[in-house]
């Protein structure tokens, strides 16, 4: 969803769109560009009302006015702006440190992309964008109370607290983790069924994922949901479906190609590999912002989320190596756990980081998404060849 501001169109003016009364930017994390300030646009047909009225006070072609006449611009046309723009623009030139402002940040903003300048002037200049913070905001519907919490659960930064909270819609919702969660099933015969991955079966590739879908009991299935809709629904609402299906997919692909890697006779169920990957990138994100977090009793309920992840990780060692006489499932493997929450502490701790910014604009992501693919692709150079090389006696396919 994208939010526009006013425009000139032959004289006249469009009726102004309602929007935030933080910065107008697109609706999701995953669509929000920032771009340098010396970056080169190709001028879209709607900027160019935008150049010209710039131009008039740059008659010297030179891309920069100063913050004199940028004002100027401002008091002349600033009725034919909305005012929530225009705002940030004079947040943009009050916090300006040099004394110009350069055409291509007034652009960015007339056409709803963030620039890093006009994050730097956000960030001096915040207090101008409104009196006072989110949560002396009052009068707020039960939803837009739950999207104010969720806000301050995951975001360490009062600024994009405010962008999220106003710009939110709903739109789509967390489809990602609930349709997840309601996939998951649990079965006392399930190892006949063509999801678990069992050793034996290894060449049937969806088998290292699908192996979610199944669990060894109840009580395996309600921690794994209960984490999984705790912590995966806030993170989707906040990073979209794009961000968090990245995290808990590498998530789920590490732990059972773990599992093939480091203990190559056990069989895989459950989504803890997915669940651990996302609880432990939010978990690192906390404690690297802990200053900025505002969530209630974060230190408690960071002591109750490591202890539900002990008490599961714990039951899964407990299984693996002294099962109970008739288990649903013979020795299944912990190693998933740990893959998950390898992937969740360098490729999830980036992508929950940057809620303003691109993945593909993280050299960061890049560099761990590589690890991540190197691995990936020699976790599966050794299912073909390291099994007969070494001789492993694996159990019977159910």
């Amino acid at each position: 969803m994208e939010k526009s501001s006013p425009r000139m169109t032959g004289g006249t003016r469009e009726a102004p769109v309602n929007i935030s009364p933080a910065v107008a930017a697109n609706a999701e994390g995953e669509e929000i560009e920032v771009l340098e300030s010396t970056d080169v646009l190709p001028i879209a047909p709607e900027d160019v009302q935008w150049k010209s009225l710039f131009d008039k006070y740059d008659p010297e072609n030179s891309g920069f006015i100063s913050t004199e006449r940028f004002r100027d611009l401002l008091a002349t046309h600033g009725s034919e702006l909305d005012p929530h723009k225009l705002e940030v623009l004079l947040a943009l030139a009050d916090g300006n440190a040099d004394g110009k402002i350069c055409y291509q940040d007034f652009v960015n903003l007339m056409s709803n992309k963030r620039s890093n300048s006009f994050r730097r002037a956000i960030l001096q200049g915040s207090r101008q964008l409104k009196g006072c913070s989110l949560r002396d905001e009052v009068n707020l519907g039960l939803s837009q109370r739950f999207v104010r919490h969720v806000a301050y659960e995951t975001l360490p930064r009062e600024v994009d607290r405010k962008w999220y909270f106003d710009s939110y819609t709903y739109c789509p919702p967390p489809w990602f983790i609930l349709a997840i969660t309601i996939a998951e099933v649990s079965s006392p015969s399930f190892l006949k069924s063509p999801l678990p991955y069992h050793p034996q079966l290894r060449a049937q590739a969806w088998r290292y994922f699908s192996y979610i879908f199944m669990h060894t009991g109840i009580e395996h299935l309600s921690l794994n949901m209960a984490m999984q809709l705790l912590v995966g629904v806030p993170l989707e609402m906040v990073h979209g479906a794009l961000r968090i299906g990245l995290v808990y997919v590498c998530g789920v692909l590490a732990g059972s190609l773990a599992v093939s890697v480091t203990d190559m006779t056990a069989p895989v169920v459950g989504s803890s590999g997915g669940v651990y990957a996302l609880v432990s990138a939010h978990l690192a994100n906390v404690v690297m912002n802990w200053s900025g977090m505002k969530c209630q009793f974060k230190l408690f309920r960071m002591a109750m989320a490591l202890v539900c992840m002990s008490v599961e990780f714990g039951r899964a060692v407990w299984l693996r190596f002294y099962p109970p006489a008739f288990p649903p499932c013979p020795n299944p493997s912990f190693v998933a756990h740990l893959g998950g929450v390898v992937v969740g502490l360098t490729l999830g701790v980036v992508v929950l980081q940057n809620y303003e910014q691109r993945l593909q604009e993280q050299s960061l992501f890049w560099i761990f998404f590589c690890v991540y693919t190197l691995f990936v692709l020699c976790a599966v150079f050794w299912n073909i060849f390291a099994y007969s090389l070494l001789d492993v006696r694996i159990p019977p396919a159910p």
